[in-house]
């Protein structure tokens, strides 16, 4: 490593978070650690990331801009490989030396699973604790519009049942009073379609609380995975109007860009079905809300679970606040998780426990003959 110019120089988009030349294999200190990131970061999150592991000791090659040929080369000498949702393959796990494999968040291709385990190569998944809690926010929203939580509570403090000219009955283990508020459309997850707008890490936290609760996962994005990593995540891919018109419940995970400014409008919202849901954990501007707004009151679509609004705090007199069949929340989808730093502190703790000689936290147990990984 020493000896050669630096790494910007060998290989376009590479560049070193130190400035000064990696030491040599042989002069390499006791608790040193080499570790090359292979994912494709935003400048920001690369610039956060960077000062992280400069700051705890970890000299680090940048090669998310690299194309794939040129990843042998830069790799060898490392100890640890990163990856988020980057495919680490044999060739780079056959590396010599190499310690570990740390993936950031829960992209099932991410390892080559049967090369890792062949070389013995450990690897250690760390779910992204921001994308979790979107997720959960996600689910929560689905299932509160789906068992009509906020109806049901309130129709059970309001004593709604004197309406329904019922009476309370002392219950036990073969009478009670079911339904007493005689809601018609209770419904369950189980059998029914997602569809997802976006697969980041946020979107595939989605898929695995989603497919436990036996739905279907549809997703869309510019990209589509392969039908080998599709299989993995079990998702399948469809057109953005294909989504919109097969799935029960569509939810959104895509950034806020020019290009997905106000996506769901009035026309994407009119390919919906009568009785499906749309959920929006992403951001406010994605959303066409007085259309959304529309929509609800006419009975096009059966219900909407917003955490991201245009304007927030949500303004008062909003639309969208005296719609039927809505659920809102403050923006709290991500607030428990620690976010994109959380991630990184994780990831550089256990970084910091191979320098040491300690396991790794996160290890995958990968004894089933494909190498899945269920963390």
């Amino acid at each position: 490593y020493s000896s050669l110019p630096p790494v910007r120089k060998l290989c376009p988009g590479v560049e070193r978070s130190l400035p000064s030349p990696a030491l040599p294999p042989t002069s390499q200190a006791p608790g040193d650690v080499r570790a090359v990131h292979l994912q494709d970061l935003p400048e920001w999150l690369r610039e956060v990331f960077d000062a992280a592991l400069t700051e705890a000791g970890i000299e680090t090659a940048w090669a998310g801009a690299s194309r794939d040929d040129e990843l042998p080369d830069i790799v060898a000498g490392a100890d640890v490989l990163l990856t988020a949702r980057r495919r680490v393959g044999a060739q780079l796990i056959d590396v010599p030396g190499l310690k570990l494999v740390q993936v950031q968040g829960r992209a099932p291709w991410a390892v080559d699973w049967a090369a890792a385990r062949h070389a013995g190569v450990p690897v250690s998944v760390l779910p992204h604790g921001g994308a979790i809690a979107v997720a959960e926010q996600t689910m929560a929203l689905m299932l509160g519009l789906y068992r009509m939580l906020v109806p049901g509570h309130q129709g059970t403090v309001d004593a709604a049942y004197r309406e329904k000219e019922v009476e309370p009955v002392r219950t036990t283990e073969r009478v009670i009073a079911f339904n007493w508020l005689g809601f018609d459309n209770v419904r369950q997850l189980r059998g029914k379609t997602l569809g997802l707008v976006g697969l980041g890490d946020i979107g595939l936290e989605v898929s695995r609380r989603a497919r436990a609760f036996d739905m279907n996962v549809l997703y869309h994005k510019r990209l589509a995975l392969s039908a080998e990593f599709e299989q993995m995540a079990g998702v399948r891919h469809a057109a953005l109007a294909e989504l919109m018109g097969e799935s029960d419940v569509v939810s959104l995970h895509v950034p806020h860009t020019d290009a997905t400014e106000g996506m769901i409008d009035a026309a994407a919202l009119a390919l919906m079905k009568s009785d499906a849901i749309l959920i929006n954990t992403a951001r406010g501007g994605l959303v066409d809300e007085t259309a959304l707004a529309e929509a609800l009151r006419g009975g096009r679509i059966a219900g909407a679970g917003l955490d991201a609004f245009v304007e927030e705090p949500l303004p008062v007199g909003h639309p969208l606040t005296d719609c039927p069949n809505v659920l809102l929340s403050p923006h709290v989808g991500g607030g428990t998780g620690g976010g994109q730093r959380g991630m990184i502190r994780s990831i550089v703790e256990n970084l910091q426990r191979v320098a040491r000689g300690d396991p790794a936290v996160g290890l995958v147990t990968m004894s089933t003959p494909e190498g899945r990984f269920e963390t």
